[in-house]
């Protein structure tokens, strides 16, 4: 039998007695300050409780009952994850019940029989209050997608693991899932929320085997701190396997990065480099498994100290703009005709930097729009510095990043640097990446019609190594064309090559678009280009790219030519 009295209370306490003697005293004691509801035996509390777990605050539990007896119900509570966070006190006159009944979740005792109300009164407050304080700091741990700690909390109950159990060797593994924002636009984001929970409750289950916590951060990253494994690639196929059987109409890919234990690591450095192995492994389909190694770990090292040395970089002057000429090739000889500004770096303490090697990951940091600044007040200021010294015209082309193209003051900036050098607009070049117009295509091509309208001459640069490349012309207003390099490397061997390379010019030509073959190293690549009708070219086999004092020489050169 269940009973609730009629006040409403703001905390809600379940009593279970099956003495009603027992169960009248403590309404008493409790009914101005509480609801409260009853019940005789632990059968009939915990179908109460599995009916209004959401609205109690606190079971007071007799031991020794009918049916089912208190133990049994606290074993019970333990099973279910809902009611194993309700407070139990339990009721008991026996004193050797205590440390079982403490081992199986109860919080506090008030002995038979009962005799200072005061002090009951004050426990169940105690415990409540405790109780309401651990429910906020619980919703606010966890995830409410995916039940998995939040960032902060993971990584506070991750260090407690590595501080107070280094018994017990602790992965780091972090999880994305390849393509996510494509999968939310494309089935909407309630689909993408499904995918999120239901990878927490296989991460979850996996848990459940295993010691260890797992967390969800922000989008579709998740942590995961567990005993180290000898397969992380079962692992992976297994959650694979199991999103594959939820999701079986869309195609969802997972990747997994791992940094294996370390003595000396915490358990945030573990996942700073697991999350850096995860980022390896992007786009990879074939082999979406990484595990941090030292060679990464060098190049994390390096990394940070680039991104940190930046700075000094530009205000002492450590980066270099090196100059590569470009020519065209239907006049005989060869005519100079412009030259593309290249950066290069000349660390104090590392030495020569490849631009391969800070580029791309200042391009990820958003810090490539520092360097490109660089280039262009540099290079503005030499093609101005070579018009005065040798009253000779040479365009420059300099690189337009992804980030410099969303500076909603790029147009003032160039105009400004155009003006201050008493430059033509067409005497500075903007060469923008193909892979750049394949997102955000439509603010991109508006941005570039602003920029010729300015005068600005537009190349699109790496043309070939993105995708619909072809279908993509004709709705750019590019005015130039660079093939990507890949194209030339293996034209005087490879009639594939030259084939291609011969459609794109006739593509070009059709459409009125100039076009540069970079890359050129040999003569027999020349001698094809030219025959096929390719204009400027430049490469190795004219010139590398070389300091601007050096490239005076070229330009000396040429006016010496055109002379004679």
């Amino acid at each position: 039998m269940i009973k609730t009295n009629e006040i409403k209370k703001r905390h809600r306490i379940l009593i279970v007695d099956d003495q009603e003697l027992n169960r009248d005293i403590l309404e008493t004691i409790l009914e101005d300050e509480y609801e409260l509801c009853f019940a005789e035996n632990g059968k009939e509390a915990l179908e109460c409780m599995q009916q209004d777990v959401d609205n109690l605050s606190l079971v007071m539990l007799d031991l020794i009952m009918p049916v089912m007896n208190g133990f049994e119900v606290l074993e019970e509570m333990h099973k279910d994850e809902d009611l194993r966070k309700l407070p139990v006190i339990v009721l008991t006159s026996e004193k050797e019940a205590e440390l079982k009944a403490l081992e199986l979740g109860a919080v506090d005792f008030i002995t038979k029989p009962f005799d200072i109300h005061r002090v009951i009164l004050a426990r169940v407050a105690r415990i409540i209050e405790l109780s309401d304080g651990r429910q906020l700091i619980s919703k606010a741990e966890r995830d409410k997608l995916t039940m998995l700690y939040t960032r902060n909390f993971f990584y506070e109950y991750a260090t407690r693991l590595f501080t107070y159990h280094p018994e017990t060797h602790y992965d780091a593994i972090v999880l994305n899932i390849e393509q996510f924002h494509s999968i939310n636009a494309v089935n909407g984001r309630e689909f993408g929320d499904n995918i999120l929970s239901s990878l927490g409750g296989i991460i979850r289950t996996f848990l459940s085997e295993t010691t260890g916590i797992a967390g969800r951060f922000e989008a579709d990253s998740f942590c995961i701190y567990c005993a180290q494994r000898d397969n992380y690639k079962l692992v992976l196929t297994h959650f694979q396997n199991e999103i594959d059987a939820a999701f079986p109409n869309v195609n969802v890919h997972l990747r997994m990065g791992v940094m294996l234990w370390q003595e000396d690591l915490n358990p945030i450095t573990m996942f700073d480099h697991a999350s850096t192995a995860c980022s390896k492994v992007r786009g990879n389909y074939s082999n979406p498994l990484m595990i941090f190694n030292e060679e990464m770990r060098q190049k994390e090292i390096l990394d940070r100290r680039l991104l940190n040395d930046l700075k000094n970089a530009v205000e002492q002057n450590q980066l270099k703009v090196f100059y590569q000429p470009k020519y065209d090739i239907q006049c005989n000889p060869p005519k100079l005709v412009s030259a593309e500004a290249l950066i290069r770096w000349v660390h104090p303490e590392l030495g020569f930097i490849t631009p391969g090697a800070f580029i791309p990951l200042f391009e990820g940091n958003g810090l490539i729009s520092v360097v490109d600044n660089f280039v262009w007040q540099n290079t503005t200021e030499q093609i101005a510095k070579w018009k005065k010294k040798f009253d000779f015209e040479l365009p420059v082309s300099v690189n337009v990043s992804r980030s410099d193209i969303f500076d909603g003051a790029l147009i003032e900036k160039l105009n400004e640097l155009i003006e201050k050098n008493g430059l033509n607009h067409n005497d500075l070049k903007l060469e923008i990446t193909e892979s750049a117009y394949t997102q955000d295509a439509e603010d991109i091509v508006a941005l570039i019609k602003k920029l010729k309208e300015a005068g600005f001459v537009i190349e699109m640069d790496d043309f070939g190594s993105g995708y619909s490349s072809l279908n993509m012309l004709s709705a750019m207003p590019v005015d130039v064309l660079k093939m990507d390099m890949k194209f030339i490397r293996n034209i005087a061997v490879n009639e594939t090559d030259r084939r291609l390379v011969t459609l794109i010019l006739d593509i070009a030509k059709h459409l009125n678009l100039t076009v540069i073959a970079e890359g050129i190293e040999y003569r027999e690549q020349l001698d094809i280009l030219k025959k096929a009708g390719c204009r400027i070219v430049q490469g190795y086999y004219f010139s590398r790219p070389v300091p601007a004092e050096e490239f005076e020489e070229i330009i000396i050169n040429e006016i010496n030519t055109e002379r004679n």
